[in-house]
């Protein structure tokens, strides 16, 4: 009786952190994404998703990441995470930042996206640089009629 206790008290541990939602680091230079396959090396543009179930997508750039949906329903994914340009390798909720597209900041795939943390600091290089700013929603909507 007590080894069954043991047992059943160890299989339910082994659930909880096999079971693990959350992002993983990118291992820039040697990580490729999940979309295009290139291997990611810009830490600026990178970005992820999560699964419900913990999987993990890494992407060499948010466009790669959007593109990537068309393929999946969006309602099994947990996390959608773009790295924040002002903070290089920092991923951020992509469902809360503000994106920029603007020919004047290059990405790896060529959509000139940037994503931001905070709007002001997005508002601010649109300033500098030009373009046009996007909340995620408006972002997917942009990419997939295009």
């Amino acid at each position: 009786m007590e080894a069954l206790k043991y047992n059943s008290i160890l299989i339910v541990f082994i659930l909880l952190f096999n079971c693990n939602v959350g992002p993983q680091a990118i291992n820039y230079g040697t990580d490729g994404c999940h979309y295009c396959k290139m291997t990611i090396v810009d830490r600026v543009h990178a970005a992820e998703i999560v699964s419900k179930k913990g999987k993990v997508y890494k992407f060499d750039a948010t466009e790669c990441m959007v593109n990537f949906l068309r393929e999946f329903e969006p309602l099994e994914m947990e996390l959608f995470l773009s790295n924040n340009y002002t903070a290089p390798e920092t991923l951020i909720d992509a469902t809360k930042a503000t994106f920029l597209i603007s020919e004047n900041i290059p990405s790896p795939m060529g959509a000139y996206l940037s994503a931001f943390k905070h709007k002001k600091d997005a508002e601010r290089f649109k300033t500098e640089k030009g373009g046009v700013l996007y909340t995620w929603n408006e972002l997917q909507a942009h990419l997939n009629k295009n």
